[in-house]
C-alpha cells in the first residue's frame, strides 16, 4: 500500500495533522536558507515532540556536510534525504542514519551505487527542480523503480497535491508519495489542514480501488 511523505515542516502545530491522518514519514528542511521551508535543528526536534511514535523523521538536505549528518543523526532523525552530493567518498560504507537518495531531473549515474548500499534505504524520484511545486516526469519511473531492485523503498515526489495524486498512485503505485508546497496555504506560509486532509484522502481512495 502506497504510504504518504508530508515534507517542509516548519511548525508544532503542524503536527496535529500528521498524527490524525495517520501519515507515516516527516520531513524537514535543514541547512538550506534558499528555502523557504528551512529550519533549525532545534525547530525540528520541537516539532518531532508533537508527534505521534512511530512517524519516521526525515531530514532533508542539500549537499550535507560530515558536521551536519552528525548533528542530524544526534536530533534523533530516522532518515536522512539527501539532494546534491554526499558527504564523502566513503560514506556510504560508513555505520549510520539510513539514506534516501534524491535524484531530480535526468540524472541516473547512481543508480548501481544505490542498489549496493546498504546504507541507502530509498530513493526519491523528484522534479529538476525540488520544492518548486512542479510536477515530475512520470515517463521514466517504473524503468528508474526496476533498476533498483525490489529492496529499496521509492519515493515519487514533485508538484503531487490533491487533484493529481490519486492519478499518480493508480498509474504508478509508488511506495511512498511525497508533498510539501501541494498541500500549503496559497497565499502564506505553512501547511493547509484541509489540504493536508485532502491529500491523505485521496491516496486512500485509490488505493482502495486498487
Amino acid at each position: 500500500m502506497t504510504k504518504i511523505k508530508i515534507c517542509g515542516l516548519t511548525d508544532p502545530k503542524e503536527a496535529e495533522y500528521i498524527n490524525r491522518n495517520g501519515v507515516e514519514f516527516v520531513g524537514n528542511v535543514l541547512f538550506f536558507e534558499k528555502s523557504k521551508r528551512n529550519i533549525t535543528v532545534e525547530r525540528a526536534v520541537s516539532i518531532h515532540r508533537e508527534l505521534e511514535k512511530g512517524i519516521l523523521k526525515v531530514a532533508v538536505v542539500v549537499s550535507p556536510t560530515p558536521d551536519q549528518v552528525l548533528a542530524i543523526e544526534d536530533a534523533g532523525f530516522d532518515l536522512i534525504q539527501i539532494h546534491g552530493t554526499l558527504p564523502g567518498e566513503d560514506f556510504l560504507q560508513r555505520n549510520g542514519i539510513g539514506v534516501i537518495r534524491a535524484f531530480n531531473g535526468e540524472d541516473r549515474s547512481e543508480l548501481a551505487i544505490c542498489r549496493e548500499s546498504d546504507r541507502i534505504r530509498g530513493v526519491l524520484w523528484d522534479a529538476p527542480l525540488p520544492g518548486s511545486g512542479k510536477l515530475s516526469d512520470w515517463s521514466g519511473f517504473e524503468t528508474f523503480r526496476r533498476n533498483l531492485g525490489e529492496e529499496k523503498t521509492v519515493f515519487l515526489a514533485g508538484g503531487l497535491n490533491p487533484g493529481n495524486v490519486g492519478e499518480a498512485v493508480r498509474i504508478l503505485q509508488p511506495d511512498v508519495v511525497d508533498v510539501s508546497s501541494g498541500v500549503e496555504y496559497p497565499d502564506r506560509p505553512g501547511k493547509d489542514p484541509a489540504r493536508v486532509d485532502a491529500f491523505v484522502a485521496a491516496v486512500k481512495n485509490a488505493v482502495a480501488l486498487l
